[in-house]
C-alpha cells in the first residue's frame, strides 16, 4: 500500500461516510437531495398536472391535451411572462425585487404604438427600449443611492408609470395604421420556426458540458456531481425530440426569443464570474463587498436588466396586437413574481434557478389552459392558483428549515 496521502475530499455532505475515498462516486444523499421535493418539486407538480389534465380530457371526450397544437399554445401564452420572470429571478437573487415590470412593459408598448406610424417600426423599438432601460435605471438609482426599500420604490414607480401610460394615451386605445409598420410587426412577432436541428445541437452541447463536468470531477478525485445527470438527461431528451419530431417541431417566434434569452441568462448565472458574483451579492452583500465586489453596481444592473426585459415584452405585446389600451398588462407583475416563487427563487436573495422559473411559469399557464379546456369558472381558477402558490412557498420554506437542521 502506498504511503502517499490521497487528495482530501471537498467535504462530505450530510449522510456521507467520512471514510469514503476521495474518488468515490456521489453518495446516495447527493441523489436524494437532487431529486428531493425542494429541488424538483416544480417539475413534479408540472408533470403531475399535465398527466391529470391529459387523463381528464381523454375521459371526458375532449381533444388530446398533449397535442402539439395545445402544447405550443401553452408555450406561446407563457412566453412573455417567462421572459419577465427570468429577469425577475436575477433581481430576486440579488436580494431585491421589482413590482413595476408590467407597468414598464405597458409603457414600452405604448411608446412603440404611439411613435411607429411617424418614425417606423425599428426606430420606435429603440425608443421603447430606451424608455424601459431609463425606468430600470431610475429604480436602481433610488434604491441603491438613496437607500429606500425596493418594495416601496417599485410600488411607487408601478403607480407612477401606469399614470404616465394614461397620460401618454390620453386614456384611449392607440393603434397602428401604417401598412409597412404592421407588416414589420407581423414579421417580428408572428410565424413559426423549425427548431429540430437547434434542439439536436443544444442537446449535443449539454452532453459535452456534462462530460466536461464529470471529467473535471474525476481529475480532482471528487464524487460525480449530481447535476451532471440532469444536464446529460436534458441533452438526450432534446436530441430524441429533434430526431423523432423533426417535421412537427415548430415553435412561435416569442417562444424562440424566450428560449434564447433564458439560455443566455442561465449560462451567465451558471458558468461566469458575473453569475457567481450575483449569487454572492444576494447571499451576503457585506461579505461580497469585503471581497471586492461592487455590490451597488450588480444590484443596479439587475434593475436595468429587469426593466429591459419588460421593455422587450412590451415590444412583443404591441407587435402581437398592433394596439394598446391604458390597462394593458395590469396585474401581470404578480404572475411574474409567482412564477419565480414557484421555481424556488428565494425572496431573501442568494438562491434562484432560471429553468425552475420557466417551469413555474409553465405551471401557471398550464393551470389556466386546463381550466379553459375544462370550462372551469374564473372564481375556481383564482382559488386553485392561489392555493398552488401558497403550497409551493410552504414546501420551499419547510425544506429550507429541514436542511438547516
Amino acid at each position: 500500500m502506498s504511503m502517499s496521502s490521497p487528495a482530501p475530499p471537498s467535504g462530505p455532505s450530510i449522510g456521507e461516510s467520512a471514510k469514503a475515498p476521495a474518488d468515490a462516486p456521489a453518495s446516495s444523499s447527493d441523489w436524494r437531495r437532487l431529486f428531493s421535493l425542494r429541488e424538483m418539486g416544480v417539475y413534479y407538480a408540472l408533470i403531475l398536472l399535465v398527466l391529470v389534465l391529459s387523463v381528464t380530457t381523454a375521459y371526458s371526450g375532449r381533444p388530446n391535451y398533449l397535442s402539439v397544437l395545445n402544447v405550443t399554445n401553452v408555450l406561446y401564452q407563457s412566453s412573455l411572462t417567462a421572459i419577465m420572470a427570468v429577469a425577475m429571478t436575477v433581481i430576486l437573487i440579488t436580494g431585491n425585487f421589482d413590482l413595476s415590470v408590467a407597468s414598464v412593459a405597458a409603457l414600452s408598448a405604448a411608446v412603440l404604438i404611439g411613435t411607429a406610424d411617424a418614425i417606423g417600426f425599428w426606430p420606435s423599438v429603440g425608443a421603447a427600449m430606451s424608455v424601459a432601460v431609463a425606468a430600470g435605471l431610475l429604480n436602481g438609482v433610488i434604491v441603491q443611492l438613496l437607500g429606500i426599500n425596493a418594495f416601496i420604490v417599485t410600488l411607487g414607480t408601478l403607480t407612477a408609470i401606469r399614470g404616465v401610460v394614461l397620460l401618454y394615451t390620453n386614456g384611449h386605445s392607440l393603434s397602428v395604421s401604417n401598412p409597412g409598420v404592421i407588416e414589420a410587426m407581423r414579421a417580428f412577432e408572428e410565424g413559426r420556426l423549425e427548431v429540430a436541428l437547434p434542439c439536436i445541437a443544444v442537446g449535443v452541447v449539454l452532453i459535452i458540458v456534462a462530460a466536461a463536468f464529470a471529467f473535471r470531477a474525476r481529475r480532482a478525485r471528487e464524487g460525480l456531481p449530481a447535476v451532471c445527470l440532469g444536464i446529460a438527461s436534458g441533452g438526450v431528451c432534446l436530441i430524441a425530440l429533434g430526431a423523432f419530431q423533426r417535421e412537427a417541431l415548430t415553435l412561435p417566434k416569442p417562444v424562440i426569443y424566450m428560449g434564447i434569452y433564458a439560455a443566455i441568462i442561465w449560462f451567465a448565472l451558471t458558468f461566469t464570474t458575473i453569475g457567481r458574483r450575483v449569487y454572492a451579492v444576494g447571499g451576503n452583500s457585506e461579505a461580497a463587498r469585503l471581497s471586492g465586489i461592487n455590490v451597488g453596481r450588480y444590484k443596479m444592473g439587475a434593475f436595468i436588466l429587469c426593466s429591459a426585459a419588460a421593455g422587450f415584452v412590451g415590444v412583443l405585446f404591441a407587435s402581437r396586437l398592433r394596439s394598446i389600451n391604458p390597462a394593458a398588462l395590469q396585474g401581470a407583475e404578480l404572475t411574474v413574481i409567482a412564477s419565480a416563487i414557484l421555481g424556488g427563487t428565494s425572496l431573501y436573495g442568494g438562491a434562484g434557478s432560471v429553468a425552475k422559473t420557466i417551469a413555474g411559469a409553465l405551471l401557471l399557464f398550464t393551470l389556466t389552459n386546463g381550466f379553459n379546456i375544462l370550462n372551469l369558472g374564473a372564481n375556481y381558477q383564482g382559488i386553485i392558483e392561489g392555493t398552488v402558490i401558497v403550497a409551493a412557498a410552504a414546501i420551499y420554506t419547510v425544506g429550507s428549515a429541514g436542511r438547516r437542521k
